[in-house]
């Protein structure tokens, strides 16, 4: 059984060296666990697609809950899925420095990421529509 789950965090430390040790550790690991998915950090905010079996994304979901790297840990969508849509990504990611800020007016009342003032099925809209436009980078 598939499921995708989404999720909004904000980071504790929100240096540079800190996201990019969360995303390796992402990159290693999540394969291993069948996970697949996309993460999205702006402004101190996290929005993430973790793809997977549900086992594996319930224990992986379990984790994030508890990691001091995150806190305001938010389910915003969970659901039963047939195939993965971010199934080529071990874990994608979403430079938003560089990102049209167009992209983020459509989906959010201001040009910044916010997940916790929208609804998880706006939220994974906005994750699609990003990964359409190839914002996304780190496929593999």
């Amino acid at each position: 059984m598939l499921v995708r789950l989404l999720y909004a965090s904000r980071a504790v430390d929100s240096s540079a060296d800190a996201i990019s040790g969360i995303l390796a550790h992402s990159r290693q690991y999540n394969p291993t666990l069948g996970i697949t998915g996309i993460l999205c950090y702006g402004g101190g905010v996290f929005l993430q697609a973790i793809e997977g079996g549900r086992m594996a994304v319930s224990d992986l979901f379990g984790h994030i809950q508890k990691d001091p790297r995150h806190k305001d840990v938010v389910l915003l969508d969970y659901e039963e899925i047939s195939e993965r849509r971010f199934g080529g990504w071990t874990m994608g990611t979403v430079n938003l420095l560089k990102l049209n800020h167009s992209i983020l007016l459509k989906y959010s009342e201001k040009a910044e990421l916010d997940p916790y003032a929208a609804s998880g099925k706006v939220s994974l809209a906005l994750l699609e529509e990003l990964m359409a436009t190839a914002s996304i980078i780190g496929r593999a």
